[in-house]
């Protein structure tokens, strides 16, 4: 099922992985065709007894151990490697030192052998096949007078090279599609987490914790948006205070409280449509809003919700019994009335309400001065 998850997420987010690999693609072709050729030589020697050819053993048997030490083999590297065979290797050539900036050499010891290699890196392949066998030359020269009983001897000399090792287009394009891939697939991840923690968030911050209703603040805004998109339409809106509520906020257990605020929004949901919105006033009352819905509609609505609120709620598992005593206030939106207006008409329909507790529902409607009353073949 996580396999699957991660499939889909890949899916979605193909673009950017595509999208990230021909950025790291193009960026190495460029890099490659920006950066100016390397070319790499070697050169090899061997160390051998100098008195390989003599007929005392003892010198031959001499020669063969001090080959065999270690540290002469590792002497020599270093001395190919050091600041003296360099200089003389500039006055050979005669070259100043800014002429070798570009170059690079290193000397090592290949394992298990008497061979010596030194490899010269540069811009230019004959440059640095002349460096090499100057710097072997000079090696030779200089070890001859130190050691009577070894040779250093060219094995092979450096040739020029007409492939260069760096850059490497294939290689390195290569690589970066691996990069490419790979990095594209961790921002998709990652920004598949972001989105998720941030339609989290925006749940968070725009529904409420103790409903999962709207917020105030976000109804008001999906308020102001369906007026702007649809000026010309009708709406009704209308708040649902539960006078019952009101002396028990703050003194019943918040379970309990918690069970009575999700009765009523399940009460809310059952008798209002799918298009109808939802939100949470204040700490005792609802806000709904009903798109295409005019005040006489409206009020119909209002008051099959007020009678699915007039039973009692029974708390067994608290052994309490609350009545909602519920009042509902309305108004109809039309001639493009602010909506600061309609709010004001709402709050106003509410506190007839209150006041008349023979009609708990009053909808305020554009097209008649007076307040919506209940019919009277519905009371």
């Amino acid at each position: 099922m996580e396999l699957n998850l991660y499939l889909q997420m890949l899916k979605r987010g193909w673009w950017l992985i595509v999208l990230t690999i021909l950025v790291a693609l193009t960026t190495a072709l460029g890099i490659s065709f920006l950066q100016a050729p390397q070319y790499e030589v070697t050169a090899r020697f061997i160390i051998t007894p100098s008195a390989l050819g003599d007929s005392n053993p003892d010198a031959v048997l001499s020669g063969l151990n001090t080959i065999n030490n270690t540290s002469v083999m590792t002497t020599y590297a270093e001395i190919m490697n050091s600041n003296r065979i360099y200089t003389d290797t500039l006055a050979f050539l005669q070259l100043q030192p800014s002429s070798l900036d570009k170059y690079t050499y290193e000397s090592v010891v290949l394992p298990g052998s008497s061979v010596l290699e030194l490899t010269v890196k540069g811009p230019d392949p004959q440059m640095a096949a002349d460096i090499a066998n100057a710097i072997g030359n000079q090696t030779i020269n200089f070890t001859r007078h130190l050691n009577q009983v070894i040779n250093l001897d060219f094995l092979d000399q450096a040739e020029p090279s007409a492939i260069p090792y760096s850059p490497k287009p294939l290689q390195n394009a290569g690589l970066a599609i691996a990069l490419g891939l790979v990095g594209g697939i961790g921002l998709v991840v990652v920004s598949d987490q972001l989105r998720v923690s941030l339609e989290t968030f925006r749940q968070r911050v725009n529904f409420d914790n103790e409903t999962g209703v709207y917020t105030k603040k976000y109804f008001s805004r999906l308020v102001e948006d369906e007026l702007a998109q649809r000026p010309e339409d009708v709406l009704s809106i209308g708040i649902v205070e539960l006078n019952g509520l009101r002396d028990i906020a703050d003194t019943f257990p918040l379970a309990a409280l918690q069970r009575i605020l999700q009765r009523v929004t399940e009460s809310l949901r059952k008798e209002l449509r799918g298009n109808d919105i939802i939100g949470r006033w204040n700490e005792i009352s609802f806000i709904v809003m009903l798109p295409n819905t005019p005040g006489m509609a409206a009020n119909r609505i209002f008051e099959r919700i007020f009678q699915s609120l007039s039973e009692a709620i029974n708390l067994d598992q608290f052994n309490m019994v609350v009545k909602l005593d519920a009042h509902i206030g309305g108004a109809e939106y039309g001639n493009h009335i602010t909506v600061q207006e309609l709010f004001e008409k709402t709050n106003s329909a509410l506190e007839q309400a209150r006041r008349d507790k023979e009609v708990p529902v009053y909808v305020w409607e554009m097209k008649s001065p007076f307040w919506g009353q209940k019919k009277p073949d519905s009371m």
